[in-house]
């Protein structure tokens, strides 16, 4: 198999390459195309150990680059899309990078794999569309209600996704992940940013009350979400991946600080985001019926990821010097 997967050298992309080329998803015969842009979170470090496999090519482009799309698609068995900016607080500040590529670049690489005949496509996004629930969880006939510039951009482009499928037949399904964390997480979210001014002897900025709830999903189990899509997932229908374990912000803020041996007083309160979506949950039973099942528990993750930060300084601070502590 011939997959081309875009925004490879970020934080989940990376990791799908690194875990498609290691077999871990039995895949013996691939070839992957790597395409990414290298903006600030795309990071060619993310793929140095598969650097020099034979099976790897690089290739540094934009999305939105409907030439480049034209040349690199033909002969691929399947797209898989990871490339988007994903910072909500960098969407709120600057929509319009927001809506260029993750609704404009997606609708290039949805055309493009149109135009070249290619099988199968696969477009990531997020749990976010949906917006805020209270109570309950959404499934994936839920409405998108998304409430922030990121959230709703990711909408457009599953709705694009919806539309390609119906009207042209292009066998594209769509995954939605609840919040990822592991390592090579840029640290401009929370679990890094955290962990990292932790181990710097800072503080952590804890948006209002801190009792906004996620639902954590470890990277390694969203991959594997996301292949089994690619594998047995039907055109035009969207797929929740979940981790199923919910906790406020507080309750995980505690958690990041007894892993890094501080205390409560190294919480900074800050006023809260801009139309903070107050608690995120999904269903994710149509993929469980596919076979899949989280296999990280959260405490091992966690443990895991904050002790990959504690040994790798060399890897996250030269990312930090743009990143407001």
């Amino acid at each position: 198999m011939r997959l081309l997967i875009t925004g490879a050298a970020g934080f989940i992309g990376s990791n799908y390459v690194r875990k498609l080329l290691s077999g871990a998803y039995g895949a013996s015969e691939v070839q992957v195309t790597a395409l990414d842009k290298l903006t600030y979170a795309g990071n060619p470090a993310n793929l140095a150990s598969v650097r020099d496999d034979p099976r790897f090519t690089f290739v540094r482009g934009d999305i939105c680059d409907a030439r480049l799309l034209a040349e690199l698609m033909p002969g691929h068995d399947a797209v898989v899309n990871f490339a988007a900016e994903t910072h909500v607080d960098r969407s709120i500040t600057d929509a319009d990078a927001f809506v260029r590529t993750n609704v404009l670049g997606v609708a290039g690489v949805l055309q493009a794999a149109k135009d070249a005949r290619v099988p199968r496509v696969v477009h990531v996004s997020t749990d976010e569309v949906y917006g805020s629930i209270d109570s309950g969880s959404w499934t994936e006939e839920s409405p998108l209600l998304p409430n922030s510039p990121y959230a709703a951009a990711k909408a457009g482009a599953d709705l694009l996704a919806r539309a390609f499928a119906r009207t042209y037949g292009l066998d594209v399904s769509v995954t939605r992940c609840s919040n990822n964390y592991g390592p090579y997480q840029y640290p401009e979210k929370l679990i890094p940013l955290f962990v990292t001014n932790l181990l710097l002897g800072g503080t952590v900025p804890l948006y209002g009350d801190g009792l906004n709830v996620r639902d954590w999903l470890h990277v390694d189990d969203h991959c594997r979400g996301i292949h089994l899509v690619l594998e047995q997932g039907r055109p035009g229908e969207a797929y929740n991946i979940g981790g199923g374990h919910e906790l406020t912000n507080r309750r995980l803020t505690t958690l990041l600080l007894e892993a890094c041996g501080a205390g409560p007083e190294r919480i900074r309160a800050v006023p809260d985001r801009l139309g903070h979506d107050r608690r995120y949950s999904i269903d994710d039973a149509k993929l469980r019926n596919l076979g899949y099942q989280p296999q990280v528990a959260f405490r091992d993750g966690l443990a895991e990821t904050v002790a990959w930060y504690r040994d790798n300084p060399r890897w996250w601070q030269p990312l930090r010097r743009d990143i407001a502590a």
